[in-house]
């Protein structure tokens, strides 16, 4: 029999990446130690298989699984960053939703999170959702586990996320790439940046609010 020498790199990558993780979560990590670390992690093309099914993981269970952005974006091409930032937040907001779906009545959730739930209560149509998921700033845990407790459909519930996060993802990965300090990347992420996430995610919201109220009438004047 020979023996199976398999190389035991990518195991202590992802080891070391754990460790990462929960020090990031239980200690005060800025950017530029993530930043850091992602520059010595860039060197190892399997770490970022593992910084993806890292990512899902932590927003599966609402963990700020979005630092996983400064240890993938800065270091890699825009082309390359994006699908892997969309897949890994992506399949975290799906195992968010189910998490949500299965404790359902029994979260005892926040103030945030009660304002998040009345807010997709009331409009949880395909847009809102996309301007939610484009919003910058705005928590997409609460959404996550939102969409879950309301039991949300769940194929508009991931394009929404597909498309929303695909949009956030290519304007924040461009912003940043080829960023070595934490002071170029907060200058790379100013309002001049943001500005265009802010004017469409408020074009959706619009659009969504017009087409209400033009199907008012339009359903009134049916039941006539």
């Amino acid at each position: 029999m020979f023996a199976n020498h398999r190389p035991r790199w990518p195991l202590f990558a992802l080891l070391g990446l754990l460790a990462l993780i929960l020090a990031g979560l239980l200690l005060p990590v800025g950017v530029g130690d993530l930043l850091r670390w992602g520059a010595e992690l860039a060197a190892h093309p399997a770490t970022l298989l593992a910084l993806v099914l890292m990512m899902a993981v932590l927003m599966t269970f609402g963990l700020p699984g979005s630092m996983c952005f400064w240890l993938i974006a800065p270091f890699h091409a825009p082309l390359v960053s994006v699908p892997l930032l969309v897949i890994g937040s992506v399949a975290g907001a799906y195992g968010a939703y189910r998490v949500g779906f299965r404790v359902g009545a029994a979260t005892r959730p926040n103030r945030m999170a009660r304002e998040v739930l009345k807010l997709l209560a009331k409009r949880s149509d395909f847009l809102t959702q996309c301007a939610l998921r484009i919003l910058p700033g705005f928590p997409h845990a609460f959404v996550n586990l939102a969409a879950g407790v309301l039991r949300l459909p769940l194929t508009s519930y991931l394009l929404a996320a597909i498309l929303g996060l695909s949009i956030k993802w290519l304007i924040y990965a461009n912003a940043v790439h080829g960023m070595v300090s934490a002071r170029q990347a907060e200058q790379a992420l100013d309002f001049s940046t943001l500005l265009p996430l802010f004017a469409l995610a408020g074009l959706m919201l619009l659009g969504t609010i017009a087409r209400r109220l033009w199907l008012r009438p339009r359903d009134h004047d049916t039941a006539r």
